[in-house]
């Protein structure tokens, strides 16, 4: 069973030696829609802290020349938001760490000037010029300008177990954690993209959220979500299902187990895992993903005593971002992190060698890149 909430892996984790080295974000997209035309659109809205022990007034970008050269490392809290799409975008904003109030506790709460962010809402806004973009290569930063408030409802969860657990974070024992407590989540509101309004409604956002944190980054690096879902055995939406596949080359202290996926596919009240932490489900894993001219395509097989599950998902290139991080130590390591949220694809269940339902997945929230070598 892996729809159990846990707020508390929701809080802040930058404590102890992650403090110094760590991050920690939460992650959000959703799909709303324009005033006057309801044209679909995708968004993303992340809050991204940063090293908060080596916080000063300003903040501290770790790409800057200068910071390069003295090997000092970032420290900030930056709002990364944008939209996919023909023209897909991803704005930031800064802020020193003296200049953010963070809520350890349970629930967490951060706030920077009028960016805001909790379990249940949140609001801001992002500009940044052109000229700014171009001078300033180290903000990782497109340019262009939104605003947002919504309310958030985190309806199903994803916990992937003692990965996550308490001691597993009190011992910072990954060096890259994951917690989806939305995996499908009701977004409420409206968002502003260079000065077109959108609506975001319950019924049809087919929302997301989770949090990662940790030391680094997966290489490679793989996410794939939806709750779209349209059943090809009966023809109908699926309104209570969503899946869930992240994971790569996770990290346990210096060893790197390969070619490992954690999985969630919640089909209409039931639960189906391929979670390779839960050793007694003896899951087999294997996944291929590609870059082709035009596109990201990714194939998944996973397999417990029972069940499986296939899935092939495509996203176009020309709808995803090259998404930009940099790690606390300062690296940047990847640089053709492929980011989407309008991927489509096909999901098979099986019980044994019984197809339970082939499912055409819709608004697939993707992701996929590997290290610079």
């Amino acid at each position: 069973m892996f729809n159990v909430s846990d707020i508390s892996r929701d809080q802040c984790q930058l404590y102890g030696k992650q403090a110094n080295l760590g991050y920690d974000w939460w992650w959000h997209s959703f799909t709303a829609y324009e005033e006057g035309s309801d044209t679909p659109r995708p968004f993303f809205i992340e809050f991204f802290l940063c090293n908060p022990a080596l916080g000063s007034e300003e903040p501290i970008f770790g790409q800057s020349k200068e910071n390069q050269e003295k090997g000092i490392r970032p420290s900030y809290l930056m709002v990364n938001v944008g939209t996919w799409g023909k023209d897909a975008r991803q704005l930031h904003r800064f802020f020193g760490w003296k200049k953010i109030q963070v809520d350890y506790g349970c629930p967490f709460s951060i706030k920077a000037e009028d960016c805001y962010l909790d379990e249940t809402k949140t609001h801001g806004h992002v500009h940044v010029e052109k000229i700014d973009a171009d001078a300033h290569p180290e903000w990782m930063s497109h340019d262009g300008d939104i605003a947002w408030d919504l309310s958030i409802d985190k309806r199903i969860a994803f916990n992937v177990g003692y990965g996550a657990s308490k001691p597993s974070r009190k011992e910072q024992l990954f060096e890259m954690f994951w917690h989806a407590e939305g995996m499908k989540t009701d977004f409420e509101g409206w968002i502003e993209y260079n000065g077109k309004r959108y609506n975001v409604r319950k019924q049809d956002c087919y929302g997301y959220a989770d949090k990662n944190w940790g030391k680094d980054f997966t290489s490679p690096w793989v996410w794939l979500s939806s709750n779209h879902l349209i059943s090809k055995n009966s023809g109908k939406r699926l309104e209570n299902s969503v899946f869930d596949i992240g994971g790569g080359r996770p990290k346990v202290g210096r060893l790197a187990l390969q070619g490992q996926l954690l999985s969630a596919f919640y089909y209409e009240g039931k639960c189906y895992e391929f979670n390779f932490s839960k050793f007694w489900h003896r899951v087999k894993t294997k996944f291929e993903c590609k870059e082709t001219p035009t596109q990201i395509l990714w194939h998944v097989e996973q397999r417990t005593w029972n069940y499986a599950v296939v899935c092939d998902f495509s996203c176009e290139k020309e709808d995803m971002l090259l998404i930009q991080y940099e790690a606390p130590n300062g690296t940047k390591r990847h640089n053709r992190l492929w980011n989407g949220g309008n991927g489509i694809g096909v999901v098979k269940l099986y019980h044994h060698k019984k197809l339970i339902d082939e499912i055409a997945a819709y608004n697939v929230g993707c992701e996929y890149g590997e290290y610079d070598h």
